[in-house]
């Protein structure tokens, strides 16, 4: 890579690097600096990359799905939990109250899980039984349930459009690579590309309530979600939505969030803690443990959490939507030359989920 190829380094009021898309697309190995400013082993690197200048549907696809989240969440219950799969650790279709955060079940949160790029995964019977998690078959709601109409198709929309995205920046990830993966054929754009375990997590986290209040202000920043480690190689986020509700039949209302204190939190290499934001017409994107092992601790994966405080007064009927997807290999790609990716997600599994299923996804 020539000095006169390599773009400079931009980055957020935070201190987040920034890229712009159309360079992304253009020259993605000129972005190199900004890719080791951003995931590198730098004490000041946040492990997060945010991607602006997007195409023009982002930002429909976004603001539809995420309205589309809080009406499922309002569904009747019997309705929810006929979108349910206990037999893949509800990590298709709805989950709510599976999943274990602090040594307690997450009631703040409602899930929607599904592989927005492949509805029937292909995989060996073995694979089907060992790793449900990733080879189950999409659920989706109805095409006349009603409040949801257009579900299944708006959430492929948003996911297909990140999961391209993601693996342009795979791309520009590509030099920081293992020698074993420097072949094309097992490319880090590839190992996503190809892979029939991508996953996308549509989250309402509700409204607090008297059996799931918000954690106080003074709390720690992780006092519900603890910090925790992404074990996908990389994870595209969308900027978080916040809707009123409004009454009976009426639309909710976007609005801003009920506190300056909500939002996702990292912890530097160095230690440091930040929040970073999100801007409403961006994606970021979060390194995961599998890059780390297969870039070989070039490019690191960063704990954070997510929180979401504030005012119980002013955020009593205040909810908020996002949308996540984890793009990662199949199990039996090597990440290493000693790990499998199924290997090292099992164990991440295991460790996070005490029987009780659900998804640390």
């Amino acid at each position: 890579m020539s000095p006169a190829a390599v773009k400079p380094v931009s980055y957020t009021p935070e201190g987040a690097v920034c890229i712009s898309y159309s360079d992304l697309v253009s020259d993605p190995w000129s972005l190199g600096p900004a890719i080791e400013e951003a995931f590198g082993s730098n004490p000041k690197s946040l492990g997060i990359i945010v991607v602006h200048d997007l195409p023009e549907a982002y930002k429909s696809h976004r603001e539809r799905l995420l309205k589309l989240a809080y009406k499922f969440a309002h569904l009747d219950q019997d309705v929810r939990e006929k979108y349910t799969d206990a037999s893949s650790r509800y990590s298709f279709g709805w989950s709510h109250g599976k999943e274990i955060m602090n040594g307690k079940p997450d009631v703040l949160k409602g899930s929607y899980y599904a592989n927005p790029v492949i509805d029937t995964p292909s995989a060996t019977d073995e694979n089907r039984t060992t790793y449900p998690e990733y080879y189950g078959n999409n659920i989706w709601p109805k095409a006349d349930e009603k409040g949801v109409e257009g579900f299944e198709q708006a959430f492929k929309d948003l996911g297909e459009l990140i999961f391209k995205i993601g693996c342009e920046l795979a791309e520009a990830c590509q030099p920081f690579a293992l020698a074993q993966l420097n072949d094309a054929s097992i490319s880090l754009p590839k190992l996503i590309s190809t892979s029939h375990t991508a996953k996308a997590r549509l989250l309402h986290y509700f409204p607090p309530s008297p059996d799931a209040p918000l954690p106080a202000e003074d709390e720690p920043v992780d006092s519900w979600c603890g910090f925790h480690l992404d074990h996908s190689l990389l994870t595209g986020l969308c900027s978080a939505m916040f809707l009123k509700e409004g009454n009976s039949g009426e639309e909710p209302t976007v609005v801003s969030s009920p506190s300056p204190t909500s939002g996702l939190y990292i912890r530097t290499r160095g230690g440091e803690l930040t929040k970073v934001s999100i801007p409403v017409d961006c994606l970021a994107f979060q390194t995961g443990e599998a890059l780390e092992v297969a870039t070989g601790g070039k490019l690191g994966a960063t704990p954070h959490c997510v929180r979401v405080g504030g005012n119980s007064q002013n955020a009593s009927d205040i909810s908020r939507e996002t949308f996540a997807l984890f793009m990662q290999p199949d199990v039996d790609q090597a990440l290493s030359p000693t790990m499998t990716f199924g290997q090292f997600s099992k164990k991440v599994f295991d460790e996070h989920y005490q029987n009780q299923g659900g998804s640390t996804m």
